[in-house]
């Protein structure tokens, strides 16, 4: 099955590019933030279990806990960081968005790996004609092992996005940021979150300014395998209809014919 957009742009929707992590109940899930791992387990109520194999049901019934900043791909709204609470189900209400993948090397900058503008801008000024007007950025850091499916991030300072290079992202245009990372700010930041701040345009998170960027999301812990070239794609921006700041998210790529 083939789509046209803005009768520039054709993709076949027969061939889907899944850049999500599937949450799992074992010890290959990634974990960040200091979690266990989440927990799948079916319904107990007395002698009764909601597990077919167990032969005392006709369905499988599970109970699921999970934390969807820790435990997989997930998106978020500038919600993550108000006092106020604003939900990622009202925030984002198109999702499919002209998209570019980047693959960047985070420089080392004293003890950590730094996802510098200069980096950003290099990229996008090499990979984006101006014909083409992307509104999402997905940023795969190199090296890029399977082993990001797995990791455990807890008290590992990843690799993170500078302050400047998050406004860079923010005067291009892009509404939607993604990236194979826990979070787009440092794990131990004394509670700055620069760049997740620099994104949404919030100056102050105890009284929104009025031009902070309600619609705008940043997805976390992506996976983007190596087949999938640096370019444009049209993204499917697929999540969970949850009344939280964030959901678990399934991003979807389609290349352009």
């Amino acid at each position: 099955m083939k789509a046209q957009i803005d009768n520039k742009y054709t993709v076949d929707l027969s061939k889907p590019i899944d850049i999500s992590i599937p949450l799992t109940n074992d010890d290959e899930n990634p974990i960040a933030w200091y979690q266990g791992k989440p927990e799948i387990e079916p319904v107990k109520m007395d002698d009764w279990i909601g597990k077919v194999s167990e032969g005392k049901s006709s369905t499988n019934f599970n109970n699921i806990f999970f934390n969807p900043h820790a435990h997989g791909t997930h998106t978020e709204c500038l919600g993550h960081i108000t006092r106020d609470f604003y939900s990622i189900n009202q925030c984002l209400k198109q999702f499919f968005f002209l998209a570019e993948v980047i693959s960047v090397q985070p420089e080392k900058i004293g003890e950590d790996l730094i996802i510098t503008k200069a980096i950003i801008e290099e990229k996008l000024h090499c990979n984006v004609s101006t014909d083409f007007p992307i509104k999402a950025l997905i940023i795969r850091t190199l090296p890029n092992s399977e082993d990001k499916k797995h990791l455990k991030y807890s008290n590992t300072n990843p690799p993170y996005l500078s302050e400047e290079a998050a406004v860079f992202i923010r005067e291009k245009g892009i509404q939607h940021l993604l990236i194979d990372l826990p979070s787009v700010d440092k794990e131990h930041d004394e509670g700055k979150l620069l760049a997740h701040k620099a994104f949404w345009n919030v100056k102050d998170v105890n009284n929104l300014n009025d031009d902070a960027r309600m619609n705008c999301t940043i997805t976390e812990l992506i996976y983007v395998d190596d087949f999938v070239k640096d370019g444009s794609y049209l993204l499917n921006l697929q999540f969970a209809s949850f009344e939280n700041d964030a959901s678990p998210s399934k991003p979807i790529l389609y290349k352009f014919m």
